[in-house]
Parts: C-alpha cells; sequence; structure tokens
C-alpha cells in the first residue's frame, strides 16, 4: 500500500497592519492635501493683501491731549509723538524680554509655529483650561495690522494666511521692529517707545532689565496690567518674564535674581494730575476707537476745582488717620446728575500706586447695598412707614446681628434703614427675594456678580466704588438711569470727530417710589448713621456701610446736582481701628461735596421720618416671625 505524499503546507499570512502604521501611512497623503489645500486658500486670498511698502512709512505716534471740561490740559500722552524706533533703538534686554515670553522660535519659523502650537496644545489639555497660546509674533503682528478682533474660524485662516505672507515679504528683524512699534502696551501707550517714555520717562535703548521684563510682561494684559494701574501685578508679571528669558538662555540666574530684587520703578512724571481719571479714560478710549492714526484732542468731563477737592479731601484725612485708625488707601468718585464723572481719585498717591481703587477694586460695600433691599420692598407694595420687627432670628445656622447688638423692636422702615438696623433687612430680602434685590440692583446700574443670598441685604457681595455710585444717580434724578461717562468728545487735529457722547436715560424706579426712597435716605443723615455729612441748609441723603471687622467703610449720597461716593480701606483687606462709614467716610463726601456749586433750582424740602403704618404687610411679618422662631427654637 502506498502512502500519498504529504501536502505541503501553507505559507503563513502575511501580518496585519496595525491601525497606527495605517494612520502613519497616510500621513504623507493628508500632509499633500493639506499643502495643496493650502495653497489653493493662499492665492484666493492673495490680491486681497495689502502692500508693505507702506508699514515702514508711519515715523511717529500719534499725540494724545486731554483736556478737562473747561478746556484745560490735564494729560499730553506720547509727548511729541513718538517716533518709529528701528530694532538697534531698542534695548536688547527688551528684544529678549519679548522673543522669550511672546515667541520663543520666533527666529526658526517661517510664520507659523507647529513645534509652539503643539506644545501649547498639551500645557492647555494638561491645565484644563487656555494657558498658553500659539500665534506667533508674525500673527499677532498680522492680526494687529489688518484683522478685527473678531474671533472665528475665518479670520484665523486670514490671520494664518497673511503671517505666511508677510514671511515671504519681510526679514526677521523687519517683522519684529514693525512688532515692537505698532504694539499697544497700555495708558495709552503704542510701541516700546511711546511706553519706555510713558512708565520710566526714557528712551526704550535705555531700558534696564527690570524695565524691559516689565514691558515685555504687559504684552498679555496691556490695561490690566499696566504699571500705571497696578504696580504690583505688573511686577509680578515681570517676573514671569524673568523666568521664562532664564529658561531661555537669554538672562543667568543672578541676572534675574537681581532684576527681581530691585524692581522698575515709575518715572516722577508718569504721575499728572487727575491721572486715575486719565488712565481710565485712555483705557477706554483705547478698547473702542483703537489706535489713533492722527493728534487726538480728547475732551473730558472733568472739573479740575472739584477734582482738587477731592484729592484734597481724601488727602487730608489719610494723613491724619492712616497710622492711628490703621487706614492706608482710599477712593472718591463724584457725579453730576446727567452721568459725567467730575472728579475720580483712586487712591491716596497715583505716583506712589497707581492702581485705581475706584475703578478697579472689588470690595464688599456693606450696609451702602441696603438702598436696593428697600427700594425693592417698596416696589412689592411697602411703605416707609410700615412696621417691622428688629430682634433676633435665625436662617439656618446663620442669625443676623445688629452693628450695636441693640434691638428696637417694631419700627417703620424709615426707622430701620436711617439707623441701618441689619435685621429688617435681612427679613425684607427674604420677603421679597434675594435673586429679585441683586435684579433691581442689575437695573441700576451695579455690574459685578452678586450672589442672590440672604446676606445680599448685608452687602457681601463684592463691589466698585464707581458702579455703586452710579447705581445711587437714579435715586437722586427722580429715578432716571443715565450711563456714567468722561469723555464728551474726540476729534482729529483736522477737527473731524471720532466720536461725541450721546445723552441717554432709562426710568427704573416710579417716580412715586423714588421720592419714598429720598426721603428715606434724607433721614439717614438727618437723625440716623450719617449725620456727619450733613450741609448746614443744603438738602443731602446717602447711606453709610461698613463691613465685618472694619475692613472697608463707605459713604455715598447725593445734594442738589451731583452723587458723591467715598470708599476707605487697606489694599490687603486688613482691618481698620474706629473707621466706620458714618465718621470718616461721611466726614470725606461732606467736603467734597460743599466745594460742588449750590443748585440753580429751588431744592425739595426733606420729608419728615413716615409716620406709622399698620398694614397687611404687618400682619404677614408677624406670621412669618412666628413661623420662623417655631422653626428655630
Amino acid at each position: 500500500m502506498t502512502r500519498s505524499p504529504r501536502r505541503p503546507a501553507p505559507p503563513p499570512p502575511p501580518p496585519r497592519r496595525g491601525l497606527l502604521r495605517r494612520l502613519l501611512g497616510l500621513v504623507p497623503a493628508l500632509l499633500l492635501l493639506g499643502l495643496v489645500g493650502w495653497a489653493a486658500l493662499f492665492f484666493t486670498m492673495a490680491p486681497s493683501l495689502p502692500d508693505t511698502r507702506e508699514l515702514f512709512q508711519e515715523s511717529r505716534q500719534a499725540k494724545v491731549t486731554v483736556l478737562a471740561a473747561n478746556g484745560q490740559v490735564i494729560a499730553v500722552r506720547g509727548s511729541d509723538g513718538q517716533r518709529f524706533v528701528q530694532l538697534d533703538e531698542i534695548s536688547p534686554w527688551l528684544v529678549k524680554a519679548v522673543i522669550a515670553t511672546e515667541d520663543s522660535r520666533f527666529y526658526h519659523h517661517f510664520g507659523i509655529d507647529p513645534i509652539g502650537l503643539a506644545r501649547a496644545l498639551v500645557k492647555n489639555l494638561l491645565a484644563g483650561d487656555v494657558v498658553a497660546g500659539g500665534s506667533t509674533i508674525t500673527q499677532q503682528l498680522a492680526k494687529n495690522l489688518y484683522l478685527t478682533p473678531e474671533r472665528s474660524l475665518k479670520r484665523k485662516l486670514q490671520e494664518l494666511t497673511l503671517a505666511i505672507w508677510l514671511e515671504t515679504r519681510l526679514g526677521k528683524d523687519d517683522i519684529l521692529t514693525l512688532y515692537l512699534n505698532r504694539v499697544y502696551l497700555g495708558a495709552g501707550a503704542y510701541g516700546v517707545e511711546a511706553a519706555a517714555q510713558r512708565y520710566f520717562g526714557k528712551p526704550a535703548k535705555n531700558l534696564t532689565l527690570a524695565e524691559s521684563a516689565m514691558i515685555a510682561g504687559l504684552l498679555r494684559a496691556p490695561s490690566a496690567l499696566a504699571p500705571t494701574n497696578d504696580l504690583d501685578r505688573a511686577r509680578d508679571r515681570a517676573s514671569i518674564v524673568l523666568v521664562r528669558m532664564q529658561d531661555e538662555g537669554f538672562i543667568t540666574a543672578e541676572q534675574a535674581t537681581a532684576a527681581r530684587m530691585k524692581p522698575a520703578k515709575l518715572a516722577p512724571e508718569a504721575g499728572e494730575m487727575a491721572g486715575y481719571f486719565v488712565d481710565w479714560v485712555l483705557d477706554g478710549l483705547t478698547r473702542h476707537l483703537g489706535k489713533p492714526e492722527h493728534d487726538l484732542f480728547v475732551y473730558t468731563t472733568l472739573d479740575p476745582k472739584l477734582q482738587a477737592a477731592a484729592e484734597s479731601a481724601l488727602g487730608k484725612v489719610l494723613a491724619r488717620a492712616g497710622e492711628r485708625n490703621a487706614v492706608a488707601q482710599g477712593a472718591v468718585v463724584l457725579l453730576d446728575r446727567t452721568g459725567a464723572v467730575r472728579a475720580m481719585v483712586g487712591g491716596r498717591s497715583h505716583l506712589e500706586s497707581p492702581f485705581n481703587r475706584a475703578v478697579n477694586a472689588h470690595r464688599q460695600p456693606g450696609s451702602a447695598f441696603k438702598p436696593f433691599v428697600y427700594l425693592t420692598a417698596l416696589e412689592a407694595g411697602w411703605q416707609p412707614g410700615n412696621t417691622i420687627d428688629d430682634r433676633p432670628f435665625r436662617l439656618g445656622d446663620w442669625q443676623p446681628a445688629n452693628f450695636d447688638g441693640k434691638y428696637r423692636g417694631r419700627i417703620t422702615l424709615t426707622e430701620a434703614f436711617a439707623h441701618s438696623v441689619n435685621t429688617t433687612a435681612v427679613r425684607l430680602a427674604q420677603t421679597v427675594g434675594p435673586a429679585v434685590v441683586v435684579k433691581k440692583a442689575r437695573q441700576l446700574g451695579v455690574v459685578s456678580e452678586l450672589q442672590a443670598v440672604p446676606s445680599i441685604a448685608l452687602g457681601t457681595s463684592e463691589v466698585t466704588l464707581l458702579e455703586l455710585t452710579g447705581a445711587y444717580l437714579p435715586f437722586a434724578t427722580g429715578g432716571l438711569r443715565r450711563p456714567l461717562y468722561g469723555v464728551t468728545t474726540v476729534e482729529e487735529d483736522s477737527g473731524r470727530a471720532l466720536y461725541r457722547h450721546v445723552p441717554t436715560e432709562a426710568r427704573v424706579i416710579s417716580p412715586a417710589v423714588a421720592d419714598a426712597m429720598q426721603a428715606m435716605m434724607a433721614a439717614v443723615i438727618e437723625t440716623g448713621t450719617g449725620r456727619a455729612a450733613r450741609l448746614g441748609d443744603r438738602v443731602a441723603a446717602g447711606k453709610t456701610g461698613t463691613t465685618q471687622n472694619g475692613r472697608d467703610a463707605w459713604f455715598v449720597g447725593f445734594s442738589g446736582d451731583y452723587v458723591a461716593g467715598v470708599w476707605l480701606g487697606n489694599d490687603d483687606n486688613t482691618p481698620m481701628k474706629g473707621v466706620l462709614g458714618s465718621n470718616l467716610p461721611a466726614q470725606i463726601w461732606r467736603e467734597v461735596m460743599l466745594a460742588t456749586p449750590k443748585p440753580s433750582r429751588p431744592e425739595p424740602q426733606p420729608v419728615p421720618v413716615a409716620k406709622r403704618e399698620e398694614s397687611g404687610f404687618d400682619w404677614l411679618m408677624n406670621l412669618i416671625d412666628g413661623v420662623v422662631g417655631r422653626a428655630t427654637n
């Protein structure tokens, strides 16, 4: 028997290609497809691309002259118009600081940096937030030169296209020169030469390492980080820039330490009359109009006489009470009935501390927030003569307490408001609803974040002095809200107007309720906590405010055609000693208000304290008190 021959084993199947290998195999095709698409996009957009020959023709920066309401020049920014400087006329420290901070691979990419983009993407993914950007200096220049701030896919594609186009037309040093001459660096300064003169009173070529790091640090947030706005934040940011410079090998550890130990200081000429006001105006102007192409004249609402009175009133109190009362800082805002800012003081010294506490410091207003609670109650049907209980009660784990520890039993709303009783304010807020109180405060002009919680009645949500003072304006105008403004007109040197203020108003309080609120706020000064703010024969109304442990003290009020707000406190939030809204802030407010002109029209006489009126609300409050008492005892 013969055995059949054994068949040879089939060859093993070829190994299956993994997913990663297949994807890698597609890379060349994808790159080719992307290159073809990019070329098509580039040549589609190329006909509309601008000519670079005009970019170097600008020889100077525009001069901005700021004038007070009476025509007096209060500031000139840009000196005689800062000229366009070449790269060799800029401190090498500043050039290195900008490259280290904004685009460390600037000299090694073609306008777009894939490595930088990938690095930024990884950092943002790890942080779970946007902590790093991938835009190159060339992209930033393209955006600043030709594009709007719009955030869209089309605008991003335009930016990328323009960046590559700039790299094909200009050398790296030319791109860097244009960027350093055109970038905005806060306080109305465009370009490094203008910034060097504005902050340090010297040309850009003479900047030190510390000064260069500070200017480079402004590129992230020019207005917020400007040393004339917040010197401490500018110095903190400069320290980060020094670390980046050291990491990139531009400076040694010893140089970085030396620059941190001796941080940049503002030049004396960086301070000026109404410096806080000028900074506020010019930052707003830049946001709305962008970089000026011609010399500008900015006509403002500032009243030099009232500005001097506000500075003097705050300065005298801080000098007298500073060490004794442990109070280092304060702020004053003065408005007229139209919403025009007539005076603004953001601290005791703009030169020593340019941080504008009137505009940028968010602090708890304490009882100065209570007018919004009482206004909401009046609009819900309460009357100033209605009675309400002032006695201890609890809301969960919280028991509101009066400042003086005393309780008065049944009192009218006017009495409770005049004496700043805490328990009644919380009861009212709970009755009408904290969310309704927040909504009303927003209608009057408070824009900061407010928490709709029971303690909102005692002013625990932080606000700024400017917005709080502005929100009191409808109380003075019979219920009309008018937007605050500091600029009336902006004109080019040719006389062409770029901006004119257009007055607007909206009714946010009915006339009857506004009259009732005026009467209650007048009672604060006549018989309540604001007696130190009395103006003699002039009618006045307002509200005191003091926060827990004396960290903040406020007085905000109005008389005649003016509304003023005063805040005292410490930047580090440490408590003051014996400073209440009823003493030093009220005294400052009184001195500022006495400097204002007496009203030309007859003033309404103060309404007497409302008589006690029993109503259905008294029955309602007794019912609520009984329920709360049973639930908490």
